[in-house]
Formats: C-alpha cells, structure tokens, sequence
C-alpha cells in the first residue's frame, strides 16, 4: 500500500493513526485516555474519525476473501440438477429423456438475466483473480444449459406442451429473458471457456429476439407496452445493448454495434436529466408530464450497458466517442449524489430513501472499468470507488449472502412504490455486481497506485 503523507510536521501521527487503527471519536480523546486532544497538545487536523465503513483502500486479500464467500455460498445453492417433473428423480440422460423437466430448486434460479450477471461475472472473477473455480462456476452452468437447451428446443417442436426449465431461453418473450444470458455466453465462447457448438443454437436465438423480434418504436429503440403502451424502461438499455456488443465482437458484423450504439444514444436523448446528469427510470410516449423518478439500479443498468459496449466496440466506430462521452457525463451525475457511507440511496435525489447494495456495487464495477480502460481519469473517480466497494464489501455477510438489496421492480408513477420496495438476501440482483464489482476494483488496485493520506483517498496514476 502506497500512502501520500504530507504535511510532515505529522506524519508520524499520522501513519500511526492509520496503520494501527487507532480511532479518535468527535470529542477528540482516544479510547482510555483521560486528557482530551487540544489544539494545543494535539494536531487536530490529522485525527481519525469513526467512519460507518472501512476507511482504507481494500487489499488484495480482502476482496479476494469477499469473493471466495460469495463464490462458496452460491456454489451450494445452485445446484446444476435436472428432475423429472414432480419427483426427486434426476434425469442423467438428458437426450433421451422426453418428459417434463424441471431444475433442483436452490435459493436462485440458473435462467434469469440476474444470474447471466452473475455468470459473466464469475468469469471475470476468475480471470482478475486466476482461481479457475469461479471461471467452472459459469462454464458448468452454461454448458448444463446449452444441454438441456439443445435437447429440448427439438422435443418442443413435437411436443408443444413439454414442461421445460428453459422455456424462455428457447421461446423468449421480453428482453429480460434474452440479454443478459445470451451476452455471458457469448464472452465464454469468445474467451474459449465453452464451447461453441454448445451454445450456438442458443446465442443466435436470443440475439435473434433482440435484433429482430422485440417491440421497437419507429425510430428503432427498444421498448415495451407495458405498464402502458410505447413505454421505455431505463433496464432495457442492459438487457439489449450488451448482447447486441458481444454479438457484434463475436460475429464482426457491423449491424450489431451499430444497433446497440443506436439504443444507448436514443435512451439518452429521451432519459437522461441534463440537469441532474442521471436517468429517469421510465418513459410513456404520448404522456405530456413523464414520470420523474431516478432509481438506483435502473442508472446501474444504464452505466453498466454503457461500459459493456465500449469495451467491445472499435475505437474507430463512428459512436465511440458519443458514447463514451454520455458515459462520462452519467459519472459526472453519480459522483454528487454518493452517500458518506459509500453507497447510492434508493432514489439517487431522495436522500431519506434507503441505501441501496446492488445499484452501488453496479457502479462500482462500472467506473472501476471505465478507470481501468482509460475512458475517465482515475485521480477524480477512483476515491469514490474505493469507498463504494467498502460498503459494498461491508454488506456481504458471513454466510456469503448480499444484503440490503432492492427485489424486482417495475416502472412505477410515484415516489412511495420506490421508497417501500422490500430488500432481501435473496434479491437475486445483488449477486453478480458484487462479484464484477470485486473483480475489477482488484484489477484496479493490480494496475494503479492506491492509497491514502489526509486528504482521503487516492487513486494515483498507473504502476
């Protein structure tokens, strides 16, 4: 650890307060001791104050620690188990069985675009780290599912009724069921961890509905009709653009940059708040007085998507620039509204709402990669990523469960239906941003210097 000590009349108080632990409470007297700090024995500008989180960049060995608990609670309760439908037995001929299916139950569903989150972040776990436990976590998943996937689409063109767990991998109705699991499988194929054959039919599928089936306004931006009709949810960003990017890597067909390009700059012309430099979470078409609310994990959504395109797309793309600039205005946004715990509030403007893990460790991730990867300067970011991932890491407890995390939520029209949502261990969205979040602020700390000194934190300047 690197530490930026000036003022060197107390440096040594300084270092002492630092390395120690020593904690200094607001009536400036140390823990036993019966004379108070003065201005006159003491230098007051170098005490350390009782922060709600850890106050110190994290170490290689503490985030690696937080990941290895998540890691090992989600090992076992996600089991890779296919039943007959209705019994305990387990189907080990998967090809040969034509029954109705269904999964082991765990505490987390193996389909659903929380868990293509978690899976494309336990790739990147294991690659930052070089633990090749978290890279089998979602290599033997997607491989499980491409299986079942591969079997069963041919069994339901006979069979209409088959009860399957991976109907909406094979018949997929919203973005939600397509996005993000078909863009954690094409960066496993591309980084040679599966196999294409087992995911092709798969991958095409799903890019397929995103590209070419979905609901679009005229102007080509993916929405929905619901809860009213031409209506766009800020989440929708993630769950097309992604997939849209790794297609365009996988494939080197131009059409799929350019349409993912196209989805974050028409968002963004309709969703982003100048003023405020973040995103409403909806949008109605034809409503003169939109709904006006700022939710945490729909700006995680829209951040992340941002960065999982620039991290693909060539340079040389007409839309780099653009987008990396909306990028940089987004983090802009963010960096006003960050909480002195570390974490984001419910509703970014809505200081009484409650804080919130999943979006935090979103943004987390987000700007540590945008650091890492050059598209924001690390002297004016890096502090408030160091701080994020504390608190995130603060909220990941002994059992590898992540709490304090927002469950599903709609587009809604007024401010209560934000501020009451429930939070809960097994709010499946918490899961994978913690662990990207975790992965790239290490990758960080392995490229950059990051320290402290009596200005805070510091991130300053690559090793």
């Amino acid at each position: 650890m690197h530490y930026l000590l000036s003022h060197s009349p107390w440096r040594a108080i300084l270092i002492l307060f630092i390395v120690t632990g020593i904690t200094v409470g607001c009536t400036g007297q140390k823990s036993g001791e019966e004379e108070p700090l003065t201005d006159s024995n003491s230098p007051l500008h170098a005490l350390w104050p009782d922060y709600p989180v850890q106050y110190r960049p994290a170490t290689e060995e503490q985030i690696t620690e937080t990941l290895t608990r998540v890691y090992d609670y989600l090992n076992a309760n996600t089991p890779m188990v296919l039943l007959e439908a209705g019994t305990e037995n387990e189907v080990t001929d998967i090809p040969g069985y034509s029954g109705d299916t269904e999964f082991e139950a765990g505490d987390f569903r193996l389909v659903s675009y929380e868990w293509g989150v978690t899976y494309a972040g336990m790739q990147l776990a294991g690659e930052v780290t070089g633990d090749e436990k978290f890279t089998k976590y979602s290599t033997e998943r997607l491989k499980f599912l491409g299986d079942v996937v591969n079997s069963h689409h041919v069994k339901l063109e006979n069979n209409s009724e088959l009860k399957t767990p991976v109907e909406s991998l094979i018949h997929p109705r919203a973005l939600d069921d397509a996005g993000a699991m078909s863009a954690a499988m094409i960066k496993s194929v591309t980084a040679g961890y599966n196999q294409e054959e087992d995911l092709d039919w798969l991958i095409n599928n799903l890019v397929g509905y995103i590209h070419n089936d979905q609901f679009r306004f005229p102007d080509g931006t993916l929405a929905r009709n619901r809860p009213q009709d031409n209506t766009l949810w800020l989440d929708d960003m993630f769950m097309s653009v992604p997939a849209l990017a790794q297609m365009g890597a996988h494939t080197g067909d131009k059409k799929y940059f350019d349409d993912a390009v196209k989805q974050v700059l028409q968002f963004s012309k309709r969703m982003f708040d100048e003023e405020k430099g973040i995103y409403f979470h909806g949008w109605v078409d034809g409503m003169e007085d939109k709904p006006r609310f700022h939710w945490g994990r729909a700006n995680g959504w829209a951040l992340m998507a941002k960065v999982e395109l620039l991290s693909v797309l060539p340079e040389d793309h007409p839309g780099f620039e653009a987008v990396r600039e909306q990028l940089h205005k987004h983090i802009l946004g963010l960096a006003k509204y960050q909480s002195g715990e570390g974490r984001w509030h419910q509703l970014l403007d809505k200081n009484d709402s409650y804080l919130e893990t999943s979006a935090t460790a979103i943004y987390t991730y987000s700007i540590a990669r945008a650091i890492n990867r050059g598209w924001v300067d690390e002297k004016s970011f890096g502090p408030m990523v160091l701080l994020a991932w504390n608190s995130v890491s603060n909220q990941v407890n002994e059992k590898g469960q992540v709490e304090g995390t927002c469950v599903g939520t709609g587009m809604a029209f007024d401010p209560a239906f934000y501020y009451h949502r429930p939070i809960s261990v097994y709010a499946a969205h918490g899961y994978g941003p913690v662990i990207l979040a975790g992965a790239e602020v290490l990758d960080m700390t392995k490229h950059f210097n990051v320290g402290i000194n009596d200005s805070g934190l510091q991130v300053y300047g690559r090793k």
